[in-house]
């Protein structure tokens, strides 16, 4: 989706602002997490995944930038919100940590790639491009799955916390949408029979249940 003046339009601008700023969070929560991580293997991988963020960052600050946009105009309107997300689901342990990662990346990651064919075809890349794998999903899986195995009690706790993400990310980007009357026609209009912003919520819910599945935590 471009503008008429034939650059990005103020959709776009806001999808990628949020990205941006939800892979700048990211860094910085990886990079926390890593000093946390109880092995030199688990800090090492962490760090390693943090680069990665960072990087994806810089892909959507060069792609804004080419067009005129400075991606700290674009983060800023969704700093606060992002923020309260991550101030409301601070982990408190190195397994809730890693299941946050885990699903918090997931959901994001299956918004955008509902998004990202209702975009223009550069911005459509540049969003598969930003999603693309960190190695995290693997680590993630085997790290809980073995940290349940050693202590069976931590599944039911870690089972909660993962239901609890869910609604906190459905609460806050709710929130979003409803401040961004143009993010919300924009969801209405590409989702189409789809059931529009709660279809969306579904589709993500669903895939959400998938991955604490594959956690051990369904």
């Amino acid at each position: 989706m471009t503008s008429d003046a034939g650059g990005p339009s103020s959709v776009t601008v806001e999808l990628l602002g949020v990205l941006a700023y939800g892979e700048l969070s990211a860094f910085d929560r990886l990079a926390e997490d890593a000093r946390a991580a109880p092995t030199l293997a688990g800090r090492a991988q962490l760090s390693t995944m943090a680069a990665a963020e960072i990087g994806h960052f810089r892909l959507i600050e060069d792609h804004l930038g080419g067009a005129g946009v400075a991606v700290a105009d674009a983060m800023a309107p969704f700093v606060s919100l992002v923020d309260s997300y991550h101030a409301s689901t601070a982990p408190r342990s190195w397994l809730e940590s890693l299941v946050k990662a885990y699903l918090g990346d997931g959901l994001g990651a299956d918004f955008y790639r509902e998004v990202a064919g209702w975009v223009d075809p550069a911005t459509g890349e540049l969003v598969r491009k930003v999603l693309a794998d960190t190695g995290h999903s693997a680590f993630a899986e085997r790290e809980v799955r073995a940290g349940c195995a050693a202590n069976p009690a931590q599944r039911d706790r870690l089972a909660l916390w993962g239901r609890r993400l869910l609604g906190e990310a459905v609460t806050h980007a709710q929130r979003v949408v409803a401040e961004r009357d143009d993010l919300a026609e924009f969801i209405v209009l590409g989702s189409g029979e789809r059931g529009g912003v709660a279809g969306l919520i579904k589709t993500v819910q669903v895939a959400h249940g998938r991955r604490m599945g594959r956690l051990g935590l369904s």
